[in-house]
């Protein structure tokens, strides 16, 4: 019951409904053994289009493999120890990375970036050499700077493709729906909110100017809404007191985008999401990365969407945005290039 109920939650119900045949893919989860791998495995085995699992950590994954291959949906479930990563790998087509370290009580995600950055740095080689073609879905953090480290590695392998690279910034979009329906007293089915940008601090900018119900949302109450949306990071690692980071809601939120892009593999039309990809959008001003929203499809990155309006809080959002996320794109490229 719970694997059903989980699969409708993160999928459309058109989808689970359909009587035309679904296309099944393999996906593997590097990292399957962390507080965000273990239930995002669990999330994966539930959905419907996951026809085969490759679980793969330094340690843990094999067990986390075996407990979860006794949930009662048809995908098999294989884990894999540190030395086996190239089998992990082999015939995947959607690759899931939210291996590394976890956030500390003051850490910012930029403390994390030496030792998450060749973690990420290690797995995209051996992805680019094993599985070139795989679709990779980039959770560790920091996203603005592992996912130009991805692409600079694929880069000098030679198999760089920027339709199948994805910074999860989903996260940011599911916060930001529940934070604002708290304020605004309704469902969050009824705000979704478009969040652009990065996936960091001041960096995610929340279009809440776009949204029936954060239009009407004004003055500190607006301010205390885009803070929270920002920093909502910062009050799970202090309630979790030295114990961990969001993994539960980021295990949710790396689901959710990995079933939106499945269902998109899948050729269903219209899957529009936010995500973190390299983007044409502000390459004028040095970005070549950025969260907008975006059509997945069978080749991955379908369309970029432009912003669209933004209000004048906003286009200050988006000024104080540009420099700090520059500033960990290059991080990240400097990272590969120097090496």
């Amino acid at each position: 019951m719970l694997a059903r109920c989980t699969a409708r939650s993160l999928a459309s119900p058109a989808r689970l409904f359909s009587t035309s045949a679904a296309r099944h893919t393999k996906v593997a989860v590097l990292g399957a053994g962390g507080g965000i791998g273990q239930p995002l495995s669990l999330l994966l085995k539930a959905d419907p289009l996951v026809s085969s699992l490759s679980l793969y950590d330094i340690r843990g994954a094999p067990g986390v493999a075996a407990d979860v291959s006794h949930v009662d949906t048809p995908s098999e479930v294989h884990g894999y120890p540190a030395d086996k990563l190239d089998n992990a790998l082999d015939g995947v087509e959607v690759v899931v990375i939210p291996a590394g370290v976890p956030r500390k009580p003051g850490m910012t995600r930029d403390d994390l970036f030496n030792t998450n950055a060749s973690i990420v740095r290690d797995l995209a080689s051996s992805i680019g050499r094993v599985s070139p073609k795989a679709h990779i879905l980039v959770i560790s953090n920091p996203v603005n700077s592992t996912v130009p480290i991805v692409a600079s590695t694929l880069a000098k392998a030679g198999v760089y493709d920027p339709k199948r690279v994805f910074g999860v910034t989903t996260l940011d979009v599911v916060r930001a729906a529940r934070f604002t329906a708290s304020v605004a007293g309704v469902h969050p089915n009824e705000t979704p909110i478009t969040v652009v940008g990065g996936h960091s601090g001041a960096t995610i900018v929340p279009l809440l100017s776009q949204s029936v119900h954060g239009k009407n949302i004004k003055g500190e109450a607006y301010e205390q809404l885009v803070y929270r949306i920002q920093f909502g990071g910062d009050e799970v690692v202090k309630a979790k007191d030295g114990a961990g980071s969001a993994t539960l809601s980021m295990a949710y939120a790396g689901a959710k985008f990995t079933s939106a892009l499945l269902r998109a593999l899948n050729g269903e039309k219209g899957v529009i999401t936010p995500t973190f990809v390299e983007s044409p959008l502000f390459k004028d001003k040095g970005i070549d990365f950025f969260s907008s929203n975006v059509e997945l499809g069978v080749n991955g990155v379908e369309r970029i969407f432009p912003l669209g309006h933004v209000s004048v809080e906003e286009e200050k959002l988006l000024e104080a945005c540009f420099p700090e996320l520059k500033k960990n794109i290059e991080k990240g490229r400097a990272f590969i290039d120097n090496a």
